[in-house]
C-alpha cells in the first residue's frame, strides 16, 4: 500500500499537479521507524546521503528510481530530530553538496546544511480565528473589508541594545501588540523562508520550505502567526518564485546542470539580479512551487502571500536588450509558461484556501491579474498610483498646478482591478529617501504633507499598506543591518506623527464609506477633480448603504478660508478629522460646529471651510437629503440591516477579532 502511494506521489510530482510534493520528497520519519529522504536529481551519475550521522562521507549511497527521484534510508539509532544532512550529487565526475529542497529547517549565516525538523506537535490556539476566516469566505452575502497593511522586515523591526535579533516568540510578542493598538489588520512579512546572504532582505531564498533560522525553530514561528491571529491580525508572506540565487548549496544546477532553471540562455538568467530564474513551463518545478505556496497555509496558518517580481515573469523582454530574447511565433513578448503557471497556482490556491489572499506585485498594466479569467489573483499593488502621487508630493506646491493630473489620474484605473496601495520597503532605500524626507519643505511642511497624504491614501479606493518605520517619520533610509530608530519617538513632531497614523488607522477601520465598495464606482464620487490652480481635491467615498464620508484637501502652501468644498447632499456636516489638528503636530486649523450646507457658486451645494495650508480633511453630513440617487441596498437586507453589519464588523475588529479577506478574483 506505502508502495503505492509513493508511486503515486511521484507520478503526480512529474505531472506537474502533486501540490502536497513536500509530504514525498524531502525527509521524512517512517510510521515503523527510522526515516527516508528523497532527492529530484535527473541527471544525476549517483547521489549519497551524507551529514553528521557520517561524518559528512559518501557510504550511504541512494537508489536512482525511473523517473529520477533518488531514495535512502536511516535508522532510527543514526538519524534524528535536529540531524543535520545534505545530498552529495555527483555528475561527470565532478561532485557537489547540495541542501535538500524540501527541508524544513536549515542552518543559516555560512552554515547551510539542512536540518531535520518536525513540524507536528505543536498545539494551535487559532481555532476560532481560522473558523472566522473559512465562514466569512462561505458567505456570498460577506461585505468587503478594511485590509490596511503593515509591511515588516522582522530582522530590523526592532533589535536588542547589543544589535542582535528578536526570536520569533519575543516578537511575535512585542509586534502583534503594536500592530493591533496602531489598527493595522494585517502583517505582511518581508522573506522569512532561508537565504543566507542578509543583504538580500530574503529574496534570494535557499531553502523555501524553511522559515528562517535566525529567529528560532519552525515552531517558534508557529507561535508567531498564532499569537497574531490572538490579535485578531492576518499574516502576509512574501513569497519570491520568480527567481533564486546561484549559492553553490541551492537549487542553482541542483544536478549538474539547469535543472529548477531554464535551460535556455534566453530565459534562465535573471539579468537585474545575477540571480537563475525558475522553468516555470517544467512540471516538476511547478510541483515544488505550487507545493511551497500551499505548504505555507497547511503547516503556518498563512493567511496570504505577497507574490514578489511578478513582471519579472510574465515579460519575455523583462530586463533584457534587443537580441537577447527570443519573441513568441507571433512576435509577442509574453512568457505563455508564466501565465499557465500563475492560473495553476492560483487555481490551486483557490480550490485548498478560498479565503486567503493572493497579492501580486505586478508592476505593468498587464490586463485581468485579479480576475479569474486573467491572472487569478486576489489583489495587486498600484505601482502607478504610488510613483504618480509620491512625485506630486515630492514638488514644491508652486509647481503642484502642473503636476495635478498625478494625483487624479489613478482614478481613471482605479476599479480595473483589486489594488492594494502600497509605500513598500522598496521605497525607502538605495537614495530614494525616507518617505518623510521625501515630502517638499521645512521640517514643518514636511509633516504636514505627509499627514495630508496619508489622509489622501486612506481615502483613495483599494487596499493600505505601510513600510515600517514611516509611521513615525523615520527620517533615515531603511538599513536591513540595524533596528528601526524608535528614539525617535522621543521627539514631539515624531510622537504626534505617530498618534495621527494610529487615529487615522482606527478611522479607517471604524468608516466603511472608505472600505465598502473599493472596486466600484459606486463608492467613489468626484465632486472638485479640476481645481488644481488651488491643489486642492475633493471627493466622496461611499457605502453600500448610502452612507458617506467627505474628503477634501488642500495641498498648497497658502490657507484657503470660507472655501467651498462642493458636496453631495444638502444639510449639515462636521469634521471628522482634520490632519491639522494640534493634537497630531498641526497649527490647529480645525473647523468645529456644525458646518451647513449652501447653494455652490457654480451650482449645487457646498460647504463653506477654513483650509490650512498642506492639510486634508474628512466630513460627514449629520443630516440632510441625498441629491443623488441613494445606492441600492444588498439584496434581502434592510438599509437598517446593513448599518448594523458594519457596525458589528467595526466593534469586533476594535475586540480583537479576526481581520480577514476572502480570496475573491471576479471575472
Amino acid at each position: 500500500m506505502q508502495k503505492t502511494r509513493d508511486q503515486l506521489a511521484e507520478y503526480l510530482f512529474h505531472q506537474g499537479t502533486n501540490y502536497r510534493s513536500y509530504a514525498y520528497l524531502g525527509a521524512h520519519r517512517l510510521r515503523g521507524g527510522g526515516y527516508v529522504f528523497r532527492v529530484w536529481a535527473p541527471n544525476a551519475d549517483a547521489v549519497f546521503l551524507t551529514g553528521d550521522f557520517n561524518g559528512w562521507g559518501d557510504d550511504t549511497p541512494m537508489e536512482k528510481q525511473p523517473g529520477g527521484v533518488w531514495t535512502a534510508s536511516l535508522p532510527e539509532a543514526r538519524f534524528g530530530e535536529g540531524g543535520k544532512y545534505k545530498f552529495l550529487i555527483e555528475r561527470s565526475g565532478v561532485r557537489r553538496y547540495k541542501a535538500d529542497p524540501y527541508a524544513f529547517c536549515s542552518e543559516t549565516g555560512d552554515k547551510t546544511a539542512s536540518v531535520y525538523c518536525a513540524l507536528d506537535g505543536y498545539e494551535w490556539r487559532d481555532g476560532a480565528y481560522m473558523e472566522s476566516r473559512r465562514n466569512r469566505a462561505e458567505d456570498d452575502a460577506m461585505p468587503p473589508l478594511p485590509v490596511n497593511i503593515y509591511e515588516v522586515h522582522l530582522g530590523s523591526w526592532k533589535r536588542r541594545p547589543d544589535g542582535s535579533y528578536l526570536t520569533y516568540r519575543e516578537l511575535a510578542d512585542e509586534l502583534s501588540a503594536y500592530a493591533a493598538d496602531m489598527g493595522y489588520t494585517h502583517v505582511e512579512l518581508m522573506p522569512v523562508a532561508e537565504h543566507p546572504f542578509d543583504g538580500s532582505w530574503g529574496y534570494q531564498v535557499c531553502g523555501y520550505y524553511a522559515p528562517t533560522s535566525r529567529f528560532g525553530t519552525p515552531q517558534d514561528f508557529m507561535y508567531f502567526v498564532d499569537t497574531m491571529h490572538a490579535r485578531g491580525l492576518g499574516v502576509i508572506l512574501d513569497w519570491v518564485p520568480a527567481h533564486f540565487p546561484k549559492d553553490a548549496h541551492g537549487l542553482y544546477e541542483f544536478d549538474g546542470g539547469p535543472l529548477y532553471e531554464y535551460q535556455g540562455a534566453d530565459r534562465q538568467e535573471h539579468r537585474e539580479w545575477g540571480t537563475r530564474a525558475f522553468d516555470v513551463g517544467r512540471t516538476e518545478v511547478q510541483s515544488f512551487l505550487v507545493s511551497n505556496a500551499l505548504f505555507w497555509f497547511d503547516k503556518y496558518h498563512i493567511d496570504g502571500l505577497r507574490i514578489d517580481a511578478v513582471a519579472s515573469m510574465l515579460y519575455l523582454d523583462y530586463g533584457r536588450r534587443p537580441g537577447e530574447w527570443n519573441p513568441n511565433p507571433d512576435g509577442s513578448n509574453i512568457n505563455r509558461e508564466s501565465v499557465a503557471f500563475f492560473q495553476k497556482l492560483n487555481g490551486a490556491v483557490r480550490a485548498h484556501y478560498p479565503d486567503v489572499l493572493m497579492i501580486a506585485e505586478e508592476s505593468t498594466a498587464y490586463p485581468m491579474v485579479t480576475s479569474r479569467a486573467g491572472l487569478g489573483f486576489s489583489m495587486k499593488w498600484n505601482m502607478g498610483w504610488m510613483n504618480d502621487t509620491l512625485a506630486y508630493v515630492a514638488a514644491d506646491p508652486i509647481y503642484r498646478r502642473g503636476l495635478h493630473d498625478k494625483m487624479t489620474f489613478s482614478l481613471m484605473y482605479a476599479f480595473s482591478e483589486n489594488y492594494v496601495l502600497p509605500i513598500s520597503h522598496d521605497e525607502v532605500v538605495h537614495g530614494k529617501k525616507s518617505l518623510l524626507d521625501k515630502m517638499s519643505g521645512s521640517y514643518e511642511q514636511k509633516f504636514a504633507t505627509m499627514r495630508a497624504y496619508l489622509c489622501y491614501m486612506m481615502a483613495h479606493p483599494g487596499k493600505k499598506l505601510l513600510f515600517m518605520g514611516c509611521e513615525f517619520g523615520q527620517f533615515r533610509e531603511w538599513d536591513y543591518a540595524s533596528s528601526l530608530e524608535w528614539f525617535m519617538l522621543d521627539y514631539e513632531m515624531h510622537a504626534k506623527l505617530h498618534s495621527f497614523v494610529r487615529t487615522l488607522n482606527r478611522f479607517y477601520l471604524d468608516t466603511p464609506p472608505l472600505w465598502e465598495l473599493d472596486r466600484s464606482w459606486e463608492g467613489f464620487c468626484w465632486t472638485a477633480a479640476d481645481r488644481r490652480d488651488d491643489n486642492v481635491l475633493v471627493f466622496e467615498r461611499i457605502a453600500g448603504d448610502g452612507s458617506a464620508v467627505v474628503f477634501a484637501a488642500n495641498f498648497s502652501g497658502a490657507p484657503r478660508r470660507d472655501y467651498p468644498v462642493p458636496v453631495r447632499t444638502a444639510g449639515v456636516y462636521r469634521e471628522l478629522l482634520s490632519s491639522d489638528d494640534r493634537a497630531f503636530g498641526g497649527a490647529g486649523g480645525v473647523n468645529g460646529g456644525a458646518l451647513p450646507s449652501e447653494p455652490a457658486p457654480d451650482g449645487g451645494v457646498c460647504v463653506r471651510l477654513y483650509l490650512p495650508p498642506l492639510t486634508a480633511v474628512f466630513l460627514k453630513p449629520l443630516r440632510g437629503r441625498n441629491t443623488i440617487k441613494r445606492q441600492k441596498r444588498r439584496k434581502g437586507m434592510t438599509e437598517y440591516d446593513q448599518k448594523k453589519r458594519m457596525r458589528g464588523y467595526a466593534a469586533g475588529r476594535r475586540a480583537g477579532q479576526p481581520a480577514v479577506f476572502a480570496h475573491r478574483a471576479d471575472g
